[in-house]
């Protein structure tokens, strides 16, 4: 079996997914969770990582390829000169295994140890305290003796 690419219709991907499983049929739509600001709060939700677009399992010769354009929420199969354009199974395999380590890079939590890796302060470690705004984050640190809460770019955080 090779997988496929399907465009799905605006807004319909977890239709569509929804209605080809009930089909029986292997189906890959990569979601990711993303941290978004709204109103000065954040908020995570999960987007699909190829937007418009999900896979699918299938043998050149199942009776299924008929079923696939009329599925609610599926748009068409991707190709070139009318033929389906495969994908090879190590890309989609590579994608699977590459969701865990996306997922690890989302936010940090208040408490959480960091090391400031840029900065007048680079090298010293800190405890995250909380976002403020897109791209700073407040840290406390320990300097002079004392705690001291600085606000410092998001970037300049490691692990």
């Amino acid at each position: 079996m090779t997988w496929y690419a399907l465009q799905h219709k605006p807004a319909q991907g977890d239709r569509a997914l929804q209605h080809l499983q009930n089909q029986d049929i292997a189906c890959f739509y990569p979601k990711i969770s993303v941290e978004e600001i709204k109103g000065g709060k954040r908020s995570k939700k999960l987007e699909p990582l190829f937007p418009g677009y999900l896979f699918v399992n299938l043998e050149q010769s199942d009776p299924m390829w008929s079923k696939l354009r009329s599925t609610r929420g599926v748009l068409r199969v991707v190709g070139f000169a009318n033929k389906p354009a495969p994908i090879r199974d190590a890309v989609i395999q590579h994608i699977k295994e590459s969701l865990d380590s996306v997922a690890e890079l989302g936010g940090i939590k208040p408490g959480q140890a960091v090391q400031l890796n840029e900065g007048p302060f680079e090298g010293i470690n800190a405890i995250f305290q909380s976002y403020d705004g897109e791209a700073r984050a407040i840290v406390l640190i320990n300097f002079m003796q004392k705690q001291q809460m600085v606000r410092v770019p998001v970037s300049a955080l490691k692990r």
